[in-house]
């Protein structure tokens, strides 16, 4: 990994965010002094950090922080690509209940194997 295009790459966090420095810092939960050392080149980013920005903003991609491999933010992906990763959760109640049911789905969620979830329903909440 090189330094300065990770640090060019946290700037460009920073610019789509319109953040400082400070409110960055904030976001992920670190001292603010670590996020000036690292801009300033004086620190290498520790793998705690990199997983802080992985996880406070969806939209960055693992390799393209560290390799700037890919797109910044993730494309979204292609419908095929979503079956693949999503996993199907299903109530065993609700899954022992084979009889149809006359009424209307309220409410569909996708889990997704990083943890997410996106939730659709028809009333948009």
């Amino acid at each position: 990994m090189n330094t300065s295009d990770f640090i060019n790459r946290i700037d460009q966090i920073l610019k789509f965010h319109d953040l400082s420095a400070s409110v960055f810092a904030d976001t992920i939960g670190v001292q603010r002094s670590s996020i000036s050392h690292l801009l300033a080149g004086r620190n290498k980013p520790s793998l705690e950090f990199v997983l802080k920005v992985v996880a406070s903003f969806p939209e960055v991609d693992l390799y393209w922080l560290l390799f700037g491999k890919g797109s910044f933010p993730k494309k979204a992906k292609a419908s095929t690509d979503v079956q693949a990763e999503s996993k199907v959760v299903v109530n065993s109640e609700v899954s022992r209940d084979t009889k149809p049911r006359n009424g209307d789905i309220d409410k569909i969620i996708i889990f997704y194997s990083d943890g997410s979830f996106k939730s659709y329903s028809e009333k948009g909440s």
